[in-house]
């Protein structure tokens, strides 16, 4: 059972960056893809980011170039930069950890972003 908890979620100006990251416990961490997903008042979640294992990454068409995703797995650890930051990004991000057709999710944290 692998535990996952974000941080780094805020009050930001358009324009603005933040760094979450989500640490893992309770598993091997370094076999899981990890992503993060985010869903807006609404909506549905959506994937955001992802990071295999070798440290490949993909990126929604929105936050293409503007996020960045990486992980450390020394510290179990998968990070999330996020710049130039506009209001479209406001909503609860959550780090997801799967493995084959496991998955495990975070609480989330919530990214407010005003104009």
């Amino acid at each position: 059972q692998v535990q996952l908890v974000e941080s780094g979620g805020g009050l930001v100006q358009a324009g603005g960056s933040l760094r979450l990251s989500c640490a893992a416990s309770g598993g091997y961490f370094s076999v899981y893809v990890m992503s993060w997903y985010r869903q807006a008042p609404g909506k549905q979640r959506e994937l955001v980011a992802g990071i295999t294992t070798s440290s490949n990454t993909n990126y929604a068409d929105s936050v293409n170039g503007r996020f960045t995703i990486s992980r450390d797995n020394a510290k179990n650890t998968v990070f999330l930069q996020m710049n130039n930051l506009n209001p479209e990004d406001t909503a609860l991000y959550y780090c997801n950890a799967q493995l084959l057709n496991r998955n495990y999710w975070g609480r989330g944290t919530q990214v407010t972003v005003s104009s």
